[in-house]
């Protein structure tokens, strides 16, 4: 009696694996809506693109850029405690732009990569690749190397926060930074912080940082890698990785009008993998998505 149960068991087991299986593989794209503008959906184990919206036009991506900055920082091996010092030659690389960093004050370089990602602190990009060796051009040039070396053929980098609207790329490319992004231990944990206090030396002051991403500080999402991303020009962006019903899954959200919306979209996204249906956008979000089509289709 007890091997009959078993074999019930496993029977089940294996019913329940292939259900779930099929519902992904039978996902259907018409009936997902997202209000960005640009959206590409894939499952980071397979490989398998699930959703893709204008994922190849070519667009401005805000501070998505500091993906790319951590992991050229990262790849340098440049020590993560040593003390960098921020100067106001970074205060003019983010264009005089406000921060609550003092000038002349002093991170690590580990927690000044942190703040980069999680609050999306531009001055902590400009010193970061200020203080990469041979420099800011350096870095700069060191960024679009990589973003080559992962095949992402339609993307520039001209500075390292992403203030720059000459900063550009696709919701295909940046899927494929995403993932490399995502095999940086340092990058799962920095991004994907809630809160963290960060202690300056040079003077002695301490600053209180929030993650910019409201599903990583929430409870009911399983956010394994975050980066928000924000310019007048870019619109909201969003680009991260999700565990949706078990399934490691990487969504980029570019060019979304409304704070809320790109997060609004990641439900969306969420419900349609566990439902087959996303719900709809509203008539305001589909206006801007044929308002800024045209904008940037026309300037090609």
């Amino acid at each position: 009696m007890g091997k009959a149960i078993l074999l019930i068991f496993y029977i089940i087991l294996a019913g329940t694996s292939n259900f779930v299986s099929a519902k992904t593989s039978t996902l259907d794209p018409k009936k997902i809506e997202t209000a960005s503008v640009s959206t590409y959906v894939t499952d980071l184990k397979s490989g398998k693109t699930l959703f893709k919206k204008n994922a190849d036009l070519i667009m401005p991506i805000a501070s998505l850029t500091k993906l790319m900055t951590a992991m050229v920082v990262l790849d340098s091996k440049l020590s993560l405690k040593e003390k960098i010092t921020f100067e106001p030659r970074d205060k003019e690389r983010i264009y005089n732009g406000y921060s609550r960093i003092r000038m002349d004050s002093q991170l690590s370089r580990g927690e000044t990569i942190q703040i980069a990602l999680m609050s999306s602190e531009n001055l902590a990009s400009a010193a970061l690749a200020r203080s990469y060796p041979g420099g800011y051009d350096a870095f700069i040039k060191a960024m679009n190397q990589k973003a080559r070396s992962l095949g992402m053929k339609n993307t520039r980098f001209v500075d390292s926060s992403g203030l720059s609207p000459d900063n550009v790329s696709t919701a295909a490319d940046i899927a494929q930074m995403v993932k490399a992004a995502y095999k940086y231990p340092q990058i799962r944990k920095y991004s994907t912080t809630s809160v963290h206090t960060a202690y300056f030396k040079k003077p002695r002051y301490k600053l209180a940082y929030t993650n910019t991403n409201a599903l990583v500080r929430g409870k009911k999402w399983k956010v394994g890698l975050s980066k928000t991303g924000y310019l007048d020009v870019a619109g909201r962006c969003l680009a991260m990785i999700a565990n949706v019903d078990g399934k490691k899954l990487v969504m980029v959200m570019l060019d979304a009008y409304g704070k809320l919306t790109p997060i609004g979209d990641a439900g969306r996204i969420k419900k349609w993998i566990q439902t087959g249906k996303s719900g709809k956008v509203s008539d305001s979000a589909w206006h801007y998505q044929r308002q800024k089509l045209s904008e940037l289709t026309n300037t090609k």
